[in-house]
């Protein structure tokens, strides 16, 4: 950054990780851009603000953002409190985002286009390290600007880009025209979306948190709406993996999701289909019509698509990426994360070294650098950018001591479509559940009795 240190560093999204970036750059005395696609700061969480984290607050917190907030009198919650996505938003990211310091700096409405080399394309090489950084953004007011910045930290996450319905990693034939019957990822089934459910038959696909929590909530609906059908489509022969350790969990409250997602199934309340890897949809004029590989079909008014998360790479075409080929994170980092072989638990601390790229002082950090891999958890992407501002810095001793320890028990289900922090529902535990004491950072996940992260029947 040496040529170009009167720049500001931009910061790519205003989730907790990207405000935590930013708090560092100010620690550094570096100057962040703040660029938000949405209308507030921890939009893509406000979007689940009714669930409840497994994690309790003292791993969901940026030690530099809580230094800043410190200083202008904040209080920080209870410790061992297991707080809601709204509570992340409203009593830390949304405290945070209102400081002077980080508003003055913050552009909300901002959507990220491109990312490129000042005058040169992903092709041009000579002069490219020392050459800044032009992010292209269309603001809400319909401006197009350009900013010339001297880093870039790409902490956008992956909410906006879900993965298929189709079992291939491609979009089911007929899901693109059936967009109107399928639902956004973890929606507000018994309160904001209410009436897009109720009454109605709804078939939740996939096999992780996103789908437990789903499905919890529908059982709650059905109380008060009896005519709601609950369906439920895995690709693999057994929900065993959802089920969990019931009792014998380490995490009470994941224990209890997954012995309660069980119980509803045994019950009748859920209809479980079990190796349905879907093909097709056809919209109706009244309804969906789902279509298994087997030739299967569900009837439905309405889809939710828990089939986990994607990066949104288009922004980077002329930057000079490696990435793995196989989870599309880091390529040093891929190998460490990828869910087929690692857990939660399992992935080693990491830093810049490790998140670098061949654009010098180019950076993809959170839930975004763990590419398709759900196993990300807060602490790590705090780490990160921790590290990473250090690099900016020029501070290589302490880029290069990244310390993160992580507990070896528990992993996280490859169909979360969310990180290992993703929410579990309110009723699963109160705010004092007994996992809250842990001294590790607390997983999300559920066990499945396998050394890595994936089981066979995803």
């Amino acid at each position: 950054m040496d040529a170009a240190q009167n720049l500001p560093v931009a910061v790519i999204g205003a989730g907790p990780v990207g405000l935590a970036a930013a708090a560092h750059l100010l620690e550094r005395g570096l100057e962040p851009l703040i660029l938000e696609a949405g209308t507030t700061a921890g939009a893509a969480i406000d979007q689940w603000r009714h669930i409840r984290l497994f994690s309790p607050w003292r791993f969901n917190l940026d030690a530099a953002a809580v230094r800043l907030l410190k200083s202008a009198g904040w209080e920080a919650p209870r410790p061992t409190a297991l707080p809601y996505g709204g509570e992340l938003v409203d009593n830390y990211l949304a405290p945070l985002a209102g400081l002077p310091e980080i508003a003055s700096r913050l552009q909300t409405g901002a959507r990220v286009v491109a990312v490129t080399r000042a005058g040169m394309d992903k092709t041009h090489t000579r002069n490219r390290d020392t050459a800044p950084f032009t992010v292209r953004v269309e603001h809400a007011n319909g401006e197009t600007r350009d900013h010339t910045v001297a880093a870039v930290i790409d902490a956008s996450g992956t909410w906006s880009r879900r993965n298929p319905l189709g079992t291939s990693g491609l979009p089911a034939i007929g899901e693109n025209t059936a967009a109107d019957r399928i639902s956004a990822p973890l929606p507000d089934v018994t309160g904001r979306d209410r009436a897009a459910f109720a009454g109605r038959r709804v078939l939740v696909v996939g096999a992780g948190h996103s789908a437990a929590n789903t499905l919890t909530s529908l059982a709650d609906l059905t109380r008060e709406e009896p005519e709601t059908r609950i369906l439920w489509a895995v690709r693999g022969a057994s929900a065993a993996k959802v089920y969990g350790g019931g009792d014998a969990d380490g995490l009470p409250a994941r224990g209890q999701l997954g012995g309660r997602v069980r119980r509803l199934v045994e019950a009748g309340k859920i209809e479980l289909h079990t190796g349905f890897g879907i093909s097709s949809l056809k919209s109706l004029d009244s309804h969906v019509t789902v279509e298994a590989a087997d030739g299967r079909t569900l009837e439905a008014d309405v889809v939710v698509p828990c089939t986990g998360f994607r990066p949104d790479l288009d922004i980077l075409r002329e930057i000079r990426l490696e990435l793995d080929p196989a989870v599309e994170a880091p390529r040093e980092l891929g190998p460490l994360i990828d869910p087929e072989f690692h857990s939660c638990g399992t992935v080693p601390p990491h830093g810049a070294r490790l998140l670098a790229h061949p654009d010098k002082d180019f950076y993809i950090v959170g839930m975004k650098s763990y590419g398709r891999a759900p196993t990300f958890l807060l602490a790590t992407g705090y780490e990160q950018v921790r590290s990473v501002v250090a690099a900016l810095a020029g501070d290589r001793e302490a880029a290069d001591t990244v310390q993160l320890e992580l507990p070896e028990t528990g992993v996280c289900s490859t169909d979360a479509g969310s990180s290992c922090d993703i929410p579990s529902p309110a009723t699963a535990a109160g705010p004092d559940a007994g996992c809250c004491s842990a001294p590790e950072p607390v997983l999300v996940g559920f066990p499945t009795g396998l050394s890595h992260g994936r089981s066979g029947g995803n």
